[in-house]
């Protein structure tokens, strides 16, 4: 299975993956997140832990579980974490997570393991469980930077009982943060479905099927239904841009289960854009990775404008697939785009707009830019040097002597 990664890392990156492994054999490791599906964290988990395991390191998934009530909370959590400001969390809010916590401990054994993540804020409280000699690690996926004081005050009753913590950025490390803490970026697997190569045939067909002209230059944006993703202003940059090129918008996402805004986001596009041909609002399973593997291979112009990001690894998809990327200036988008060489950092609706039509203007330059982008990704953003981050981690936080 590791082998199988040989033609886009090469073998003497695979042997040293093995040799560093050997030591941890016999080390039992836990994942815990909050969903299953949907979502960058899910998509990584399904293709690290039987990497993992391949490697000797015994490693289990489990899934923190919640309902809509907890989730609506955990989602402000998040925003408040994130954005530094929103509404107050309230004091029935903290009683519910404990309980729901609470009812998680039945649910999920971490007793026999060496070694625990807990992805998120959803499942942190679960540390209170944690045995002597056990290492626990707290793997946050959004930028902490500049949290609302309350919020971080919430999490600190349980960020200190971890033994370390791992950000993608050093800019997303708060700094009253008091444990160890180490930058990990996360990664695609150029194996995974959503990855691989595809026919011609196959990425016309899907385009066809969801209505989308083949043969018409499309700008697309995969992402969750989310506010802090902007398709409201990727929408506005579109109809600026129709006004000299025509040319098709794919707004393509699915409903994660631990977000419940998703779907009010979902319908206010819908509305929005029910009477233009042009303009395809997607909702697709959270498995559909063939066809978001076409829509990034069919598109000409690959967006993401976030407001606000963790790190936007379909930035590094479309990267992969050799497609110019605009990006907004923020979180773990700047650390992917090279800024007018695979692709271009914007700031605003009007920036947007203005780099769609450049590059439609230019294939040469398209093509060039998805040349860099891909070799980019290849020598950064590949599962097997993230594979090689947890195994690292897990050495140092064990003490293990190489």
């Amino acid at each position: 299975m590791i082998e199988e990664y040989i033609p886009f890392v090469s073998e003497e990156t695979i042997e040293e993956l093995f040799i560093l492994s050997k030591k941890l054999n016999g080390v039992k490791v836990l994942h815990v997140n909050s969903t299953y599906k949907g979502g960058g964290v899910a998509e990584i988990l399904h293709r690290m832990v039987p990497l993992m395991n391949a490697l000797g390191v015994k490693t289990d998934w489990k899934v923190f579980k919640g309902d809509k009530k907890f989730f609506s909370f955990t989602k402000k959590l998040h925003n408040l974490l994130h954005l530094g400001y929103g509404e107050k969390i309230r004091s029935e809010e903290i009683v519910y997570y404990l309980k729901i916590t609470y009812e998680n401990f039945k649910e999920i054994d971490t007793e026999n393991y060496d070694v625990v993540f807990i992805h998120d804020p959803q499942p942190m409280g679960l540390v209170i469980k944690k045995l002597p000699g056990q290492k626990w690690i707290w793997r946050c996926h959004i930028d902490t930077s500049s949290p609302d004081p309350n919020a971080w005050n919430f999490l600190e009753n349980f960020l200190n009982a971890y033994d370390v913590c791992i950000f993608h950025m050093p800019e997303f490390v708060y700094e009253r943060i008091e444990i160890p803490t180490y930058i990990i970026s996360p990664s695609i697997d150029p194996l995974h479905p959503k990855n691989i190569e595809l026919s011609q045939e196959e990425i016309f067909q899907t385009l066809t099927k969801f209505g989308i002209d083949p043969e018409k230059p499309f700008i697309l944006q995969v992402s969750r239904f989310d506010r802090l993703k902007d398709p409201f202003g990727v929408l506005s940059a579109f109809r600026i841009v129709r006004k000299k090129y025509d040319c098709q918008l794919a707004l393509v996402g699915s409903f994660a289960e631990d977000d419940p805004e998703g779907e009010e986001v979902y319908k206010e596009l819908l509305n929005l854009t029910s009477d233009d041909k042009e303009v395809f609002v997607l909702n697709l399973p959270p498995d559909s990775y063939r066809e978001v593997n076409a829509f990034q291979r069919g598109a000409t112009v690959v967006v993401q404008k976030s407001l606000k990001e963790g790190f936007g690894l379909v930035v590094s998809e479309a990267m992969w697939k050799e497609k110019p990327v605009i990006g907004s200036n923020v979180g773990g988008i700047k650390r992917q785009i090279i800024h007018g060489i695979t692709g271009y950092l914007i700031n605003s609706v009007e920036g947007l707009a203005m780099r769609i039509k450049q590059l439609l203007a230019n294939e040469y330059f398209r093509k060039e830019m998805g040349y860099y982008g891909k070799e980019r990704v290849k020598h950064r953003f590949l599962i097997i040097r993230h594979l090689r981050d947890y195994c690292l981690i897990i050495s140092r936080i064990l003490n293990f002597k190489f």
